[in-house]
């Protein structure tokens, strides 16, 4: 994929698990010319995870029984056949992305920073640091982790965000975690194992839903287990009276919390942010209308709305109310892209029922959301 290479059908943005499955699925559509572009290594993302961070979602083996895992990017492979874990650390889920591109043969340039994207009247040139590329069609998959989302409150800087190795290290006496859903409170059962008090602050109180069946919405049993677990040692307690508004540093090393209408806390290190990541657009982001809450606004198809062309999967992907933010929900529409790029360049592209067959390929977004009966 250099400056003299032919123009590519498609070039994918990305190498984590949205670029990973949507570069095999695209691999199905006969005679389609793609390539993967990925600024670091191969499941960059991932391997900046830090090392006490696991999946939220279960993985198990259960393909030959048409029960995809959950956390596989095709319908042939499964991390926990290849990893042996069920719930895998970032290390092992990038091993297992790996394994997927060295056995499909996918096209990959690593440590390739993707600085720019520029419409053309033939496609799409993308400025890269190893030269331009031209390609008829582009799909970011650039993913979140490198955007974490920071809230606009005096003395941020006083705090570690839950995606820093910073936020997992050692930490005794009290603790503050600001943002009460998935990470928070595995951040807090966490610390809580390691032997401090930890106050979870969040006014929106998610620990409390209990209507819907969206994992999106409502956390995992696992997660629900641990914090009972915890709750039960006397040393967490879960807060909904405010917001926090600010945080402050004192001279003894500890830091003070405001919280709206309430009582302050204190801290015995910097507080923790567990307030979530950004669209993680990067230089797509203006190609991309903004729905009005921060996400990209795609069509039905999850091209965007003003470019023509551009497509977007991963865990930024929302339609309405619904969010695709675990592996198991946005892989259904990696097949579903590919199809709509190879029909639309007149390729053969039935070999991607395969995906439909194993449960992986949702082209009909009115099924999504179903509650369940019990």
């Amino acid at each position: 994929m250099s400056e003299q290479t032919a123009v590519l059908d498609t070039l994918v943005i990305g190498a984590g698990p949205a670029s990973i499955g949507t570069a095999v699925a695209l691999q199905a559509v006969h005679g389609l010319v793609h390539g993967v572009v990925e600024r670091g290594q191969l499941g960059q993302s991932f391997l900046d995870w830090p090392e006490q961070m696991t999946f939220l979602t279960p993985s198990f083996t259960g393909n030959g029984f048409g029960a995809t895992d959950l956390n596989s990017v095709h319908p042939q492979t499964s991390p926990a056949f290849s990893l042996g874990v069920d719930y895998p650390s970032g290390a092992q889920y990038a091993r297992y992305l790996r394994g997927v591109a060295r056995h499909f043969a996918v096209p990959i340039m690593a440590e390739t920073e993707v600085t720019g994207i520029r419409p053309t009247t033939d496609g799409f040139a993308v400025d890269t640091s190893s030269g331009a590329v031209a390609a008829r069609t582009v799909v970011w998959a650039g993913g979140e982790f490198h955007t974490p989302r920071q809230p606009s409150l005096a003395g941020v800087d006083h705090s570690d965000h839950s995606s820093a190795a910073a936020a997992w290290g050692p930490r005794s006496g009290r603790v503050v975690i600001v943002g009460g859903y998935e990470s928070g409170l595995d951040l807090a059962c966490h610390h809580v194992a390691e032997g401090a008090s930890v106050t979870v602050v969040d006014p929106g109180h998610p620990w409390e839903a209990g209507t819907g069946s969206d994992p999106s919405f409502r956390l995992a049993p696992r997660t629900r287990a641990r914090m009972k677990a915890a709750l039960a040692t006397g040393r967490l307690t879960l807060s909904s009276a405010g917001a926090v508004t600010g945080i402050r540093a004192g001279s003894t090393g500890a830091y003070t919390v405001a919280i709206a209408g309430a009582m302050a806390l204190v801290a015995d290190s910097r507080p923790i942010l567990a307030t979530g990541f950004g669209a993680g657009l990067g230089p797509a982001a203006d190609l991309f209308e903004d729905r009005g809450d921060g996400w990209p606004l795609l069509d039905e198809n999850d091209e965007s709305t003003l470019t023509p062309g551009l497509f977007l999967v991963g865990a930024a992907l929302r339609h309405g109310g619904l969010t695709f933010c675990f592996v198991y929900k946005y892989r259904q529409r990696f097949a579903h892209v590919a199809g709509v790029i190879g029909r639309r360049l007149g390729k053969d592209c039935a070999a991607l029922e395969e995906w439909r067959t194993a449960g992986m390929l949702t082209d009909d977004l009115s099924c999504c959301g179903v509650e369940c009966a019990c």
